[in-house]
């Protein structure tokens, strides 16, 4: 299972507000203030500054972190957090699982202890079949983040181009957290926005020099293209640059990500929207799920979506 970067940052969040307020609400009332920090790998650079964060965050506050590297196994991620679980060295487990299913049984563990989780994705990548007592899930709606993005360019295809437009789809790459649901809706709510716009060319790139490259090979085969739409910040970005050498203007251009270098384009009017999820809230309906479980750790816990919104320069 690929790893999603954006649902784990939302998890953090999570974790830091449970942590930070569960002392007293566990129903061992013995465990101790330590946050057991899981991860894939802490060679991954993100995932090894996210675990400087927690302890920026957490220790000033008395709390303890132990940050796993499960070195890109999800086997001995699973026996890592076993044994800390198993110890009662842990009071609190904030996972980024690599293989959700290898984690069944050590969710199970702590539910029986009493140890508060927050994990990223749904009840059904553990194999559960629903919510579970004194466990937060937290992930991204996919569906919704790819039909904000179609409806977005949808609109701005009807605004500026009278509704009929020749479009190149960035595509979500092979193996990506979300493609199929995100391919599904954002094609239906372009259709549904922009019935009359037509997808000439597609392309699936991760880096903005690639996508320069495959847009503007779009472009020669298809000089009409005037629409964008993509599934990450790269293509759209890459796509600005693939236009402005091949000399033409590209009126309608959306992305899902949401990053300063999107959000600048937007600002610029280079870009006509990014689909952006917003970590600063998420943290308030984490804490609202604190609320709720802080009281009775077994209480059933959360199935969080990280709130989204579209930016664009209207607002």
């Amino acid at each position: 299972m690929k790893i999603n970067p954006f649902a784990a940052v939302a998890a953090l969040a999570c974790l830091l507000l449970t942590a930070c307020g569960s002392s007293s609400a566990t129903e061992a009332g013995s465990l101790p203030q330590t946050v057991v920090f899981s991860v894939p790998s802490l060679q991954v650079e993100a995932m090894k500054q996210m675990a400087t964060g927690v302890e920026a965050l957490v220790e000033p506050k008395g709390w303890k972190v132990v940050a796993q590297d499960g070195n890109m196994d999800g086997q001995q991620q699973a026996q890592q957090l076993s044994v800390v679980v198993a110890s009662g060295t842990a009071g609190a487990l904030w996972i980024i699982a690599l293989s959700p299913p290898s984690l069944t049984q050590v969710l199970r563990d702590a539910q029986a202890k009493g140890i508060p989780v927050v994990t990223n994705g749904a009840p059904k990548d553990y194999g559960f079949d629903g919510p579970q007592p004194g466990i937060t899930f937290s992930t991204i709606d996919y569906g919704k983040y790819g039909q904000n993005a179609g409806t977005a360019l949808g609109t701005c295809i009807t605004e500026k181009l009278g509704g009929e437009a020749a479009v190149v789809w960035g595509k979500p790459v092979a193996g990506a957290a979300g493609k199929e649901e995100m391919e599904k809706a954002q094609l239906a709510a372009l259709q549904a926005a922009a019935p009359k716009a037509r997808i000439v060319s597609e392309v699936a790139s991760s880096t903005l020099q690639a996508a320069q490259t495959d847009v503007g090979n779009a472009l020669q085969g298809h000089p009409d293209v005037n629409a964008v739409m993509a599934s990450v910040d790269e293509v759209a970005l890459g796509s600005i640059s693939a236009f402005a050498s091949a000399g033409k203007d590209l009126p309608c251009a959306v992305s899902n990500g949401g990053g300063e270098q999107a959000r600048a384009a937007v600002r610029a009017g280079k870009l006509y929207a990014t689909v952006a999820l917003q970590f600063q809230d998420d943290v308030s309906q984490c804490f609202d799920a604190l609320l709720a479980m802080r009281s009775d750790p077994r209480k059933v816990g959360d199935q969080l979506y990280v709130p989204q919104q579209v930016v664009r320069t209207d607002g």
